[in-house]
């Protein structure tokens, strides 16, 4: 699997470079992005611009991804969604349970508004 990874304080962006994301792409995408959890990264972008097709093990590998994020209160981002994946996503249900955003700066724009709550929210309770 062809992908990039950008990591920075606040989140990591994964950009895949492959048309597919099928049985013989997703468990390396879920491993990844395993290993970026642990890590430390509980904010993820998987930045999708050049992926043209998802199946089930790839909408898993996602769903993977977008559960460890929630288990850290973080938050897991898809963006650069062609069509035909949008269209499976949301036969799936899944549009409503996955942060769906058009671009990686409007997706990094919500991860900071996110963390921007959090501390909010733990300040007033602090209160």
């Amino acid at each position: 699997m062809k992908y990039t990874i950008e990591k920075t304080e606040k989140y990591s962006l994964v950009q895949l470079h492959e048309e597919k994301l099928t049985s013989a792409t997703a468990p390396e995408l879920k491993s990844e992005l395993v290993k970026l959890n642990a890590e430390g990264s509980k904010n993820i972008i998987l930045d999708m611009n050049d992926v043209k097709y998802v199946d089930s093990s790839g909408l898993s590998s996602i769903l993977v991804g977008n559960r460890l994020c929630d288990n850290e209160q973080g938050m897991f981002v898809l963006t650069g969604i062609s069509d035909h994946v949008m269209k499976l996503i949301k036969i799936s249900h899944l549009d409503n349970i996955l942060n769906l955003i058009p671009t990686v700066e409007e997706s990094v724009d919500a991860i900071f508004m996110n963390e921007l709550e959090k501390n909010l929210r733990a300040e007033n309770k602090e209160e």
